[in-house]
C-alpha cells in the first residue's frame, strides 16, 4: 500500500499565534511537517518585542515553544518575507495548507483633531523601542517633562511602570540600554493616565496596578471617585481593580521619589492643542472640558485592524467567526480576530483553527500531494536565505553572553546584524 503523502503546513508569523496552532496541529496531526516563517532573524514576535522588558515572567512562555523547533517536525524559517522574498501564491503551491498568523502592530489613532502633532506616540512604538526592535529607532522619541498616557489598560500600565521607575529598577531585564538611559537621564516629572472609562472598567489588570504601588517610586493622586459602589453589582475582577486603584492614591501609601501621578477616569479625549508639537490634550466629561498640560501623549488605545502585518499586499478583515479564508489559507490570532485578547486567548483561537484546517482535510477539500514538497519544493535561494533555529540559537547565545551586568540578555537592535551573526558572518557587534 502507497504511503500517504505527508501533509506540508506553512505558518506565516512565529509570535504566540503561530506557536500556538503549531502545538494543535502537532497534536491533531502528528505526521505533518510545519514551517515557520519569520520577516524577523528571532522567532516569538510578541513575546520578545510587545511584551515589557521587566516582565520576564510573562516572557518566559517561549520556553514552551523552544520544544516545539526541537520536536524535528517543526521548521523556523527566519529572515523571510512573504511579499518580499516569497508570494503568498508561491506558498500556496508548495504547501497543503498555509496560515496567516501575523498579528498586528500599527497603534490606533486617537482620531482627534491634532492627533498628528509631533509627540503623539503610540504605545506599539515605545514598546518596540524598550525592546530593541530592529524596525524602530534606538532612542526614545522626545518625552519632556509633562506626560499624557491615553488608556488604562495593562499596555497603558506597562508604559506608566517603565516611566515611573528609575534605571536601577530594571535588573534582570531584556530592557534597552539606549533608551532606558536617556530616558533615566532626563524622567518626566509629572504622569497623567486618562481613562475613558471609570475606575471599575478601566481594563488595567489589578495585579498590575498592584504592582506599582508595591514599587518605592512616583506619588498618585486622583481627583475622581474610585470606592466601588455597592449598588453597582460589580464582579470580582471590577472590584479588585477598584480597591487596587484605591490603595495607589491613598495618602496612606508612603511618599516616594520619582514623578507626580496623575489618574483621570471618565474622560473623553477632544483634541491635542499645540502648533509645531504637543502642548495639551483637551478631554470632555458630564461636567465640561478639561485641559491637560502635555510636552508628550502615549496612546494605549490598541492596534489598527486595518492593516495586516507581514503579508505584503495582502489584507484580511479580522473575523471571529472562522479561521479559513479558503480551503487551504487560514488565519489565527490577532490576524483573524482583531486586537483582542492577551498571548493565553490564542491557545483556544488556535486550536479552533486547527481544527477548521482538520476538517478540511477530512473532508477532501484539502487532499495533500506529493507534487508539493512544503519548504523543499521552495527555490534554492530561499531556503539557502532562510535563518533556521539553529542559527537563531547562535544569535541567542551571542546576545546572552554580551548582556550587561543584571541584565538576561542584550538585544541587538539592527536586522543585518542579527542575520550576519545568527549565520556566523560577525562575531561581535557594538551599539
Amino acid at each position: 500500500m502507497p504511503t500517504p503523502p505527508t501533509l506540508h503546513v506553512a505558518i506565516i508569523g512565529s509570535g504566540p499565534a503561530g506557536c500556538y496552532l503549531a502545538q494543535s496541529l502537532l497534536r491533531a496531526l502528528p505526521g505533518a511537517t510545519l514551517t515557520l516563517f519569520d520577516r524577523l532573524v528571532s522567532p516569538f514576535g510578541l513575546i520578545r518585542y510587545g511584551i515589557a522588558a521587566d516582565h520576564q515572567h510573562t516572557k518566559a512562555i517561549t520556553r514552551q515553544f523552544e520544544r516545539l523547533f526541537q520536536s524535528g517536525a517543526v521548521r523556523f524559517a527566519g529572515d523571510i518575507e512573504v511579499g518580499r522574498d516569497v508570494s503568498l501564491e508561491e506558498l500556496r503551491a508548495q504547501f497543503d495548507a498555509v496560515v496567516l498568523a501575523t498579528g498586528l502592530s500599527a497603534d490606533r489613532s486617537l482620531g482627534v483633531p491634532g492627533s498628528e502633532l509631533t509627540g503623539v506616540v503610540g504605545s506599539g512604538e515605545v514598546t518596540r523601542i524598550l525592546n530593541a526592535h530592529p524596525d524602530e529607532p534606538a532612542q526614545l522619541p522626545e518625552l519632556g517633562s509633562d506626560i499624557v498616557i491615553v488608556g488604562a489598560g495593562n499596555v497603558a500600565l506597562d508604559l506608566l511602570r517603565f516611566l515611573v521607575k528609575s534605571a536601577d529598577d530594571f535588573t534582570d531585564s531584556d530592557v534597552a540600554e539606549i533608551a532606558l538611559h536617556e530616558y533615566a537621564s532626563a524622567p518626566a516629572s509629572r504622569i497623567t493616565l486618562v481613562s475613558r472609562s471609570s475606575a471599575a472598567s478601566s481594563k488595567g489588570d489589578p495585579q498590575m496596578i498592584k504592582e506599582l504601588a508595591a514599587l518605592e517610586r512616583a506619588s498618585y493622586a486622583t481627583p475622581d471617585p474610585v470606592s466601588p459602589d455597592p449598588t453597582t453589582g460589580l464582579d470580582r475582577t471590577a472590584t479588585s481593580r477598584v480597591v487596587a486603584i484605591g490603595e495607589l492614591v491613598s495618602p496612606l501609601r508612603p511618599q516616594h521619589p520619582g514623578p507626580r501621578v496623575t489618574l483621570r477616569f471618565g474622560l473623553t479625549p477632544q483634541r491635542v492643542l499645540g502648533s509645531d508639537r504637543v502642548e495639551a490634550v483637551e478631554f470632555s466629561d458630564e461636567r465640561g472640558t478639561v485641559t491637560v498640560p502635555a510636552t508628550a501623549v502615549l496612546t494605549a488605545i490598541g492596534f489598527d485592524e486595518s492593516v495586516t502585518e507581514g503579508v505584503t499586499g495582502t489584507a484580511f478583515s479580522p473575523s471571529s467567526d472562522t479561521g479559513r479564508v479558503a480551503p487551504g489559507l487560514y488565519r489565527t490570532g490577532w490576524a483573524k480576530r482583531g486586537p483582542r485578547g492577551a498571548i493565553p486567548e490564542n491557545r483556544a483561537c488556535a486550536k479552533s483553527v486547527a481544527e477548521e484546517l482538520v476538517a478540511d482535510l477530512d473532508s477532501g477539500a484539502i487532499d495533500p500531494t506529493s507534487t508539493k514538497l512544503g519548504f523543499d519544493g521552495l527555490s534554492q535561494q530561499l531556503r539557502d536565505r532562510a535563518i533556521s533555529y539553529a542559527e537563531w540559537l547562535v544569535l541567542d547565545a551571542h546576545e546572552r553572553e554580551q548582556a550587561p551586568a543584571h541584565r538576561v540578555r542584550r538585544k541587538l537592535p539592527n536586522h543585518t546584524h542579527m542575520a550576519n551573526i545568527a549565520r556566523g558572518l560577525a562575531a561581535t557587534y557594538s551599539a
